[in-house]
């Protein structure tokens, strides 16, 4: 960390905390983190970057050092858009106003790097895309249309979250005797095990990982309940409501008239954001750790990974271009735990 600068800007809409590195006179890249994380976790890949590239990392709304305000969440992701254009137009950052930059979003940043793009594509030269959650919303959609397996969307949203795990979030749990507890939830799913990060860097990823905003208004979010199994459907603020499809469709990013060039990476062994993601009630009903599963016929597992690939495959058909870098024998972090495949994949793209 000590290559990286960190710095807190007061944007129109929220004070935001960032890691800088590298000269503003070269082109600009923007490293968006996901869900449950910060952007410490890009603390490696930034400061390789740094060699060729202005590079900001912003932690997003509620994340990090940046300010806790509420997330909308009927916006979908366009908070965390709008936030990032603010960031974006501001004179610290030395940036010309017509600058455009090279996004790199991983998991639910991946959803944000894509809302950009439609809100703001002014701002996006390319886009970067590891293991990015579906165009369709998380949970609660079957097929590779999107189609919602209820019409409230149930199975989606703030009340998915596991509140064992959600309490130990809240308490700064730093301990491994629980199996929900942040350190073992991110040793078991944001990497594929064995893989672990050498200890300085899983302590600071950790620390990265608990500087989350616990409230109804952030992480996870409110919900709202249902008669539908798995009787609880999306509320109306905080980030999982925000990643619900009841508010999120991202399938829009087809008719963009300049379409940026994607490159979508993902890891084979994803637990997280996959056709098998074990933290969609598809997959928990069917193998029976959630009582009452309707059967595959109503609430099959969404097909995230295919989703995503018939979206890009339409934005390709439509005048984009996209290419899929599939890492073998990694899991939702290939940035940290295939790190040398990683940064040659991106490095290329970017060169190109």
């Amino acid at each position: 960390m000590s290559a990286l600068e960190s710095r807190t800007i007061s944007t129109p809409n929220l004070d935001m905390h960032l890691w800088l590195a590298g000269s503003p006179d070269k082109p600009a890249v923007l490293l968006l983190h996901g869900n449950l994380s910060s952007a410490v976790f890009f603390d490696r890949v930034q400061a390789e970057l740094a060699a060729d590239y202005y590079v900001i990392a912003p932690d997003m709304r509620g994340y990090g050092r940046t300010q806790a305000k509420p997330v909308d969440a009927t916006r979908g992701v366009r908070d965390f858009s709008d936030d990032l254009a603010g960031l974006l137009a501001s004179p610290e950052l030395g940036l010309a106003a017509d600058a455009k930059l090279h996004v790199v979003g991983w998991s639910a940043g991946g959803n944000v790097a894509m809302q950009l793009a439609i809100d703001h594509g002014q701002r996006v030269a390319s886009l970067a895309l590891i293991n990015p959650g579906s165009p369709y919303g998380y949970g609660g959609t079957k097929g590779v249309d999107g189609t919602p397996c209820y019409a409230d969307f149930a199975g989606s949203g703030g009340g998915s979250a596991n509140p064992t795990f959600v309490e130990l979030l809240a308490a700064k749990d730093t301990g491994a005797d629980q199996p929900v507890s942040p350190r073992n939830v991110m040793n078991s799913f944001y990497w594929k095990p064995p893989f672990r990060p050498e200890p300085e860097a899983e302590e600071r990823y950790l620390a990265g990982m608990l500087e989350v905003a616990v409230r109804p208004e952030n992480y996870p979010g409110d919900a709202t309940a249902s008669p539908n199994w798995p009787n609880v459907a999306p509320g109306v603020t905080g980030m999982s409501n925000a990643l619900s499809p009841k508010y999120l469709n991202q399938s829009g990013i087809v008719q963009l008239r300049e379409k940026p060039p994607i490159l979508w990476i993902r890891g084979t062994d994803d637990q997280i954001v996959s056709d098998r993601s074990m933290f969609d009630f598809g997959v928990l009903g069917e193998l029976g750790a959630v009582p009452g599963w309707p059967g595959a016929d109503v609430y099959p597992a969404q097909p995230m990974v295919a989703q995503t690939r018939a979206v890009f495959e339409r934005y390709a058909a439509a005048g984009g271009r996209f290419h899929e870098h599939v890492i073998n024998d990694a899991g939702h972090g290939p940035h940290i735990e295939k790190y040398d495949e990683f940064m040659t994949a991106l490095q290329g793209f970017l060169a190109n």
